[in-house]
């Protein structure tokens, strides 16, 4: 056989696919080739072509305007900021996931909403069925009294059997599900342990199916990855409805729930929580977390107002600058990225003549909040200046601007939202790029800082106070 027949035998011959994108090989490797997913690749024989027969139809096609959109209307959970997010509510047969960190209050969120939303029935008895598979009933409803999300008309059941649950389901006939956790539940149907790919894809579709049929709403609670991403399939995400990221530092009591994706609203608004010992409670206007609730100004401190989506956020940076006794400077940061930290501190040297080259800088965000956009540079920008001179902003100071490796300061994206929510809180003066004044109407009683560099922010920031 020539060298070009032996290759393309092989290549037919190819026994091992990967689960994720379908890529094919030879033999087995732990690592696709395509999407460079691990332990995706399994064997499945050669690749046949197959055909599907016609069979008869239950349900005929209807003209599209005579759907009942009925069917297709969101239903309030009774969480407003999970509403939010969500697009106004839960559309029956609709299927969300919830991914997050264990830990980080996935479960004391969706047994909060299974509660509400078993009491907002005609009659207060709206059927809800919380699975749990990783905790017995007992634990489950341990939680549900410290919370207080006990309802006449929820039902729980611990089971990690898919069969069970789906049992469950036909017996209870729920108008919402939640499962806790789709990483948790295994089919004696499809080999290996629960988790695994195979498992969670096949547990999915169930209960998908379900849903779809028999217009039940279903939370799915997933695990995510060390990297952040949703542990199991990718296949899994584009099969759901809505996917909702739960997020929030574990030393801190804010959590930020944000749609990733959402075929029912928008994927840019934030629902923002609280989460004590008591449970976790919806924040209207959770600013009060990021300010350190000073009457005094102190020099290093510097308040911006961030965007969550569609959702400003006032946030207090502080900054601490002091001699260092290493040989290299100590950088900190703690809510910060730390890269863009230095970028503003070689900035501030270079274009600023600022004398940081042997001190030691500590910086952080208040309320355990983490800044990732480049607005808030000018307010990390005016907070070291100040703590490096020592020198305070003026009380009622905000700011907000991108800061460039040439000193000069960029505008931002929704700046008169930004200044629309300072001065709802009773901030008097913002320190803002140029054009910001002249681009829209700027709320009464808010005084405007222009500035196009950094040196020039730094000097009217800080020192003369001048307003146009």
């Amino acid at each position: 056989m020539s060298g070009t027949a032996s290759r393309r035998s092989a290549r037919s011959a190819a026994a091992y696919r990967c689960s994720e994108c379908g890529w094919q090989a030879v033999k087995w490797v732990g690592r696709c080739g395509e999407c460079q997913a691990w332990g995706s690749v399994t064997e499945v024989g050669a690749a046949t072509a197959r055909t599907t027969a016609a069979s008869a139809v239950d349900r005929p096609a209807i003209p599209i305007g005579e759907v009942d959109v009925r069917r297709a209307v969101a239903r309030p959970t009774g969480v407003p900021e999970f509403d939010r997010v969500l697009g106004g509510g839960i559309v029956p047969g609709a299927v969300v996931l919830v991914a997050g960190e264990p830990g980080i209050g996935k479960s004391t969120l969706l047994l909060d909403v299974a509660a509400r939303a078993a009491r907002s029935g005609d009659h207060g008895d709206r059927k809800v069925l919380y699975v749990s598979g990783e905790e017995s009933s007992a634990q489950v409803r341990t939680r549900a009294e410290r919370i207080e999300a006990m309802a006449r008309s929820l039902y729980l059941a611990s089971e990690t059997d898919l069969a069970t649950v789906l049992g469950q389901i036909d017996a209870l006939k729920p108008e919402l599900v939640i499962v806790d956790s789709v990483q948790t539940i295994s089919s004696a149907e499809v080999e290996g342990s629960a988790g695994n790919v195979s498992q969670v894809r096949e547990v999915a579709a169930s209960l998908i199916q379900v849903a779809k049929a028999r217009g039940i709403a279903v939370l799915l609670v997933g695990h995510v990855t060390k990297d952040g991403s949703i542990a199991g399939p990718r296949v899994l995400e584009h099969l759901v409805d809505v996917v909702v990221q739960f997020d929030g530092d574990r030393h801190s009591r804010l959590r930020l729930v944000r749609a990733v994706k959402n075929r029912f609203g928008p994927t840019d608004e934030v629902g923002c929580f609280d989460l004590s010992d008591v449970g976790i409670v919806g924040l209207t206007d959770p600013s009060a977390l990021f300010l350190s609730g000073r009457t005094a100004a102190v020099a290093g401190t510097c308040v911006t107002v961030t965007l969550e989506g569609r959702r400003p956020l006032v946030t207090e940076v502080q900054a601490l600058v002091t001699a260092s006794t290493l040989s290299t400077p100590r950088r900190a940061t703690s809510g910060l990225d730390t890269a863009r930290v230095n970028m503003i501190l070689a900035v501030l040297d270079k274009r600023a003549a600022a004398p940081i080259g042997g001190s030691d800088a500590y910086l952080s965000t208040v309320g355990g909040v983490r800044l990732t956009e480049p607005a808030a540079d000018l307010a990390i920008t005016l907070a070291l200046a100040g703590a490096i001179t020592d020198r305070p902003l003026p009380h009622g100071t905000i700011a907000f601007g991108e800061v460039g490796l040439a000193g000069e300061i960029r505008p931002v994206t929704g700046a008169h939202r930004r200044l629309a929510e300072a001065a709802r809180l009773g901030f008097t003066r913002a320190v803002v790029p140029p054009g910001v004044a002249g681009a829209g109407p700027v709320p009464p009683g808010l005084h405007i800082v222009e500035s196009a560099t950094v040196s020039e922010a730094v000097g009217r920031g800080l020192y003369d106070g001048v307003t146009r």
